[in-house]
């Protein structure tokens, strides 16, 4: 009997319309444990570096954490890999929601997607009855509003359905796959989606997910449920709001813009508006986004309601989760009221609430420099709002400018030419980032910004406190119940890091420190990753229920192998080198590591250089990012040093 996972998988050939069950090796478990971990095996062995995002090649993997569908709180993340068209680099999403449990419960751990389909279509599992159908009815369909036509097709409200919208037909570089609750979107593997002809995927599952030691389980998962409820009536008092809790970003519930305003960067990433925010401008934000809430939402089997329902004057109800309220209107230097409009019908359409709103502020500013004309935007509004909404369904239907600007603003700048290069400058290794514009150079964040292999800084960042705080008396507060740390040294690095404001030189005094706090954190995003647990209740938030002295128990009573940290480490250290090495395979070096130019005032060349030279030591990488024959031989990867030999890489 297998625990924790199901023990199959299934095959999907597009191309053929084969559909198979394939029952997994058990040992994969112990080397990966599941989700991200296995996906990228799968991929390493599968798909060769010179195959192309839009292939029939590319494989596209649906894939449950090792634990989701079990009762731990937070287990619900389905992690979808593929070959990124932005980056051409593996592209790895996570969604919350109820489709990945299904999954598991209808008596699988992946959905393997190879080849493709000469028609629409999508595709039903129903615990063992599993059918592609088609879905030429569909075509055009917005996302949420495909998803209901299944279920009625299907007279089955229950099924959980990931679809696409326009944007992932048309092969959008940055379209999304969307699960009402939650949504795959960086990265663009909704139109890996598209380009597979696959317009949905709906699941019903009614099996059990059986468990080693199912009480002893089930005492840890209620340890972790006494923490949440400990964390949410005692919220950290020495952070903004938005991290003083746990869960993800509750940007429905919060009313942080104030910090997101003053703080993060307006337009194509340039300007902030630090004369915007006033006691009136709160007043009415604040009035909208109570006026937009429905009620509050959570994903399977979670304490937490970190999403919302959004009822909106003129626009059809949709589900807000994250920063999409606030990316739109950022970019378009408009206000809340525009963010919650134009947020339900991008949903629809099926396309990241990141890269989106930047590349429309891209486009708007090559406008104003003279470098597109009315000629390449006939017909468009005189008003800032009417043309995002105007160049968003240029972009979704690949019309006209739309075309090109749907590749994302490195791809589109590098056809417009004329200089477009300079204005598509807050991309790491072709990825639009978070609108940000900074002070003081941080190294923790210099780390994570330039060697994140999901070239996304949410899925880095977490547990280590983004600033030193106000004073030595709220420093201790803090470390007193500090229990998460892996390591006693790493309180003593928060007190010596000073709150010394906007001085020569940045503020961590050793590289090293810097170095062990981003494999730390690290560490935790690929465990929760290969897990699928949400990462606001372990890897992101500040003092989290899971954490490396709790997460070698859990998964032992969950699985019945025998774990310990130093052996998960192992695995997240495992799970990390091999995407690292199947990136690396296709074409990653260290001159891609580099964060935008414009992304701190006070830059440090040398120190930057030097922390690359010592994350890579850190690693067990050479100087250029690559992991050693003996780094790879120590994590039982021959396999992937013999490739990388073969190959003339190392």
């Amino acid at each position: 009997m297998r625990y924790a996972e199901t023990g199959y998988n299934l095959e999907i050939d597009l191309t053929r319309g084969n559909i198979e069950r394939v029952e997994t090796d058990p040992k994969l478990a112990e080397l990966h444990l599941g989700g991200l971990g296995t996906n990228a095996k799968i991929l390493w062995d599968r798909v060769p570096p010179e195959v192309e995002p839009f292939s029939p090649d590319n494989l596209l993997i649906f894939s449950a954490g090792l634990l989701t569908g079990t009762p731990a709180p937070g287990a619900n993340r389905t992690i979808v890999s593929t070959i990124s068209p932005q980056t051409k680099l593996m592209a790895y999403s996570m969604m919350g929601g109820f489709w990945a449990p299904e999954l598991k419960h209808a008596g699988y751990d992946k959905v393997i997607l190879r080849g493709k389909s000469p028609e629409l279509v999508y595709l039903w599992i129903n615990n063992d009855k599993v059918e592609l159908r088609d879905a030429s009815h569909l075509q055009g369909k917005g996302t949420l509003e495909t998803a209901e036509l299944i279920r009625q097709e299907l007279k089955e409200p229950n099924a959980q359905v990931a679809s696409i919208g326009l944007a992932g037909e048309n092969r959008v570089f940055f379209a999304s796959i969307e699960q009402g609750r939650s949504s795959c979107s960086r990265l663009g593997i909704g139109g890996v989606m598209g380009d597979k002809r696959l317009k949905a995927i709906a699941v019903r599952g009614t099996k059990d997910v059986n468990i080693a030691r199912p009480a002893d389980f089930i005492e840890h998962c209620n340890d972790v449920l006494s923490y949440v409820k400990i964390r949410e009536k005692n919220p950290l008092g020495m952070v903004p709001p938005i991290l003083a809790g746990l869960g993800s970003p509750q940007e429905m519930k919060i009313h942080d813009e104030e910090w997101h305003t003053t703080n993060f960067a307006w337009g194509n990433a340039r300007h902030r508006r630090k004369d915007f925010w006033t006691k009136e401008v709160e007043q009415s934000w604040k009035e909208t986004q109570e006026s937009a809430r429905e009620r509050f939402l959570s994903c399977y089997n979670c304490p937490m309601k970190c999403g919302a329902s959004v009822s909106y004057p003129g626009v059809s109800k949709y589900m807000m989760k994250c920063y999409s309220k606030l990316t739109y209107t950022m970019a378009s230097m408009s206000d809340l009221d525009f963010g919650f409009r134009i947020a339900g019908p991008a949903q629809e359409y099926g396309v990241d609430g990141f890269t989106t709103p930047q590349t429309i502020a891209f486009a708007l500013e090559l406008y104003e420099a003279g470098i597109l004309t009315d000629q390449d935007m006939p017909g468009m509004p005189s008003d800032t709002e009417g043309r995002f909404f105007w160049l968003l369904d240029r972009i979704v239907r690949r019309e006209g400018i739309g075309d090109i600007l749907a590749d994302g603003t490195y791809w589109a700048a590098e056809r417009i030419g004329k200089g477009a290069e300079a204005f598509a400058h807050n991309n790491i290794k072709k990825h639009e980032q978070l609108p940000l514009k900074l002070g003081m150079m941080n190294p923790l964040y210099f780390l994570m910004y330039c060697t994140g292999e999901k070239i996304n800084i949410t899925q880095i960042e977490g547990q280590f406190p983004q600033a030193p705080f106000a004073s030595k008396e709220e420093t201790e507060d803090f470390l007193k119940d500090w229990i998460q740390v892996p390591d006693e040294k790493f309180k003593q690095y928060f007190r010596d890091w000073e709150n010394r404001g906007d001085h020569s030189i940045p503020h961590y005094p050793t590289v090293e420190m810097s170095c062990e706090i981003v494999d730390w954190m690290e560490k935790m995003h690929y465990i929760d990753d290969a897990t699928g647990m949400c990462a606001g209740l372990s890897s992101f938030p500040l003092k989290p229920a899971y954490h490396m002295h709790n997460w070698a128990t859990i998964l032992s009573a969950a699985t019945g192998i025998d774990l310990d940290e130093a052996g998960l480490s192992q695995i997240a250290k495992r799970n990390r080198t091999l995407i690292r090495a199947f990136n690396v395979r296709r074409g990653l070096r260290r001159g891609d590591e580099r964060p935008p130019e414009d992304h701190w005032k006070k830059r440090f060349p040398e120190l930057e250089a030097k922390l690359l030279d010592e994350y890579y030591k850190f690693k067990g990488w050479n100087n250029q990012g690559i992991p050693t024959k003996t780094s790879l031989h120590e994590l039982a990867m021959d396999y992937v040093s013999e490739d990388l030999e073969q190959r003339g890489i190392i």
